[in-house]
């Protein structure tokens, strides 16, 4: 079985390492220092297990995660906060609260060895990264992949958000970028107070308004600073006025 380790510090990836030698059925692959590292290392080796750090420079475990299509099972080496461990039990991912001994290490390996399911791995996973994405420290920002490359996306440039099939397209001044999420995950995660669900296929910025003026029937459009006009129905335009405070 392939193997990888993702964690910004050395001293940290030597004791994986060194713990791994009394698992000889487990081959390590790459070591990475980062999560564009790791992306990419996913990629190439199709692992059948991660040992994953979530604080680290550039972007996060849970963000590159989210990058890939069909996340491996992942065991998280963390010194994180109480919210992530609570969202690790409820979903029955395995983590390590660094500093962990051999003992600790080699319970998690027996533990996703009796329980390799992908199906139920998977699931698990994408669980976690529903559950976590709620946490204040996730909502800051977007990560996307765009032909290979990795883009940050605060969240105050974002113009406007639009459903596109299976895909959000989210609209910026830089351009517009695609992101496997729903518009509902956008609507729980992203600031309530700067940020309206105004059509069943549209959110907006409300920094973004310039005006909102009437457009057939009983309906609305916005018209943004970039000069983009975003659709409102009806219940949109109640939605709108609540946030708006009008």
């Amino acid at each position: 079985m392939k193997a990888l380790i993702i964690d910004d510090e050395p001293l940290a990836r030597s004791i994986v390492k060194e713990y791994l030698q009394s698992h000889p059925q487990i081959e390590l692959m790459q070591e990475c220092g980062d999560g564009f590292e790791g992306v990419k290392a996913i990629q190439q080796h199709q692992p059948d297990i991660i040992f994953l750090d979530i604080q680290m420079p550039k972007i996060n475990g849970f963000e590159m995660l989210e990058l890939i299509d069909n996340p491996p099972a992942t065991i998280f080496t963390t010194a994180f906060d109480e919210y992530a461990i609570k969202a690790f039990e409820s979903h029955a991912v395995d983590y390590l609260l660094k500093p962990f001994s051999k003992e600790r290490f080699d319970k998690a390996i027996q533990k996703w060895m009796s329980q390799n399911n992908v199906v139920v791995q998977k699931n698990n996973t994408q669980s976690l990264l529903e559950t976590v994405s709620q946490s204040p420290m996730q909502s800051q920002r977007i990560v996307v992949k765009i032909a290979g490359k990795i883009k940050i996306i605060p969240v105050e440039e974002i113009q406007y958000l639009e459903a596109s099939d299976d895909y959000v397209k989210i609209h910026t001044k830089e351009g517009s970028f695609l992101k496997n999420k729903t518009m509902s995950h956008f609507e729980q995660s992203l600031d309530a107070n700067l940020f309206a669900r105004t059509h069943r296929s549209y959110m907006v910025n409300i920094q973004q308004i310039t005006r909102i003026e009437p457009y057939e029937k009983e309906g609305y459009v916005v018209i943004l600073k970039s000069g983009a006009q975003v659709p409102v129905s009806k219940t949109g335009y109640v939605k709108l006025k609540q946030v708006l405070g009008l």
